[in-house]
């Protein structure tokens, strides 16, 4: 007789399915965030629809393979509750000066304790409008970052727990790549949360003023 399978549990799936959403967010953040601060040629980008709106990705391959596999990993932490918080930083190509450091901090919704009601779950409408909502407010920081006159470079840090797995050669050690407290700049951005995980975002910017 075969054996029998057991039914993956409601938990199990809210957490794939959660860990598949906020990847899938920091793909079409860092995108945004290479576009609209010119990191990348705007050639460099297409439009495709998601989130009930138009999104700008970069069809740069070597780019899309090295995001790719960034955002592999991090799934592999996210379902295992390892990283708690992913960085894009802006450097000046020259100078190596970090420019802006945007940041997302990435927390675990308290779960309801044994015996007591769940709660509802979450409409995934309601998380893509509030998505939809960080991504706009990524576009419109343009408003007030400081203008970017040098050629630049980006970098992705995760921050995980001490005992995570680190693939070998992927991953290294480095700089925080912090702009001194004198000279930054920090603006809170907007937070979206599934059942599982709440992202909370804000940019820090050098500011010479």
């Amino acid at each position: 007789m075969a054996p029998t399978k057991q039914a993956p549990t409601r938990q199990a799936i809210t957490l794939k399915g959660s860990t598949n959403l906020v990847t899938e967010f920091f793909k079409y953040a860092a995108n945004t965030v290479l576009f609209q601060r010119g990191v990348y040629p705007a050639d460099d980008f297409h439009m495709v629809k998601k989130y009930g709106q138009t999104v700008l990705v970069t069809q740069d391959l070597a780019l899309e393979n090295y995001l790719d596999k960034i955002l592999k990993q991090v799934n592999e932490w996210l379902l295992t509750g390892s990283v708690t918080q992913l960085v894009l930083a802006i450097i000046s190509k020259d100078s190596r000066l970090p420019l802006e450091r945007w940041v997302f901090d990435i927390n675990l919704v308290e779960q309801p304790s044994e015996g007591s009601q769940p709660a509802p779950a979450k409409a995934e409408a309601e998380i893509q409008a509030e998505i939809r909502a960080i991504l706009k407010q990524i576009v419109s920081t343009v408003t007030f970052l400081p203008v970017i006159d040098e050629p630049t470079v980006f970098n992705i840090l995760a921050y995980t727990s001490e005992s995570v797995d680190i693939p070998a050669n992927e991953w290294v050690d480095t700089d925080p790549l912090a702009i001194e407290a004198s000279k930054s700049q920090q603006v809170k951005l907007r937070s979206f949360s599934t059942d599982v995980h709440r992202i909370e975002a804000m940019v820090a910017y050098r500011y010479e003023g």
